[in-house]
């Protein structure tokens, strides 16, 4: 099941986050894009800690696709260091992933 993998970016608002899921899912770099609002993100900045309100994207996709659709992302995202990592998928629904693997490119 390593084929596949879940992607975390993090974003300022649900408006950036709704554009970065739109374009990957239209350009078939991701089969499912989830946001969650109102996560709360503490982190150490350029020399301190930030504590800021962001959403969260997780994506469905194919590992193989990872450093197009990272690609994407940095092109579309207005941080200059965006959050995006990859976990593998360790197992899931065969008819799941039949379908992650029809709509996302080949």
């Amino acid at each position: 099941m390593t084929d596949y993998v879940v992607i975390f970016i993090t974003a300022p608002d649900e408006k950036v986050a709704s554009q970065i899921a739109k374009a990957l899912v239209e350009e078939k770099l991701a089969g499912c894009v989830n946001i969650i609002k109102d996560i709360r993100s503490i982190y150490f900045w350029q020399g301190k800690v930030e504590d800021e309100p962001e959403v969260l994207l997780v994506i469905k996709t194919k590992r193989r696709l990872f450093e197009r659709l990272k690609d994407r992302v940095k092109s579309l995202h207005p941080y200059s260091v965006p959050e995006i990592i990859a976990l593998p998928i360790v197992e899931g629904s065969e008819d799941y992933l039949k379908w992650l693997d029809e709509v996302t490119a080949q």
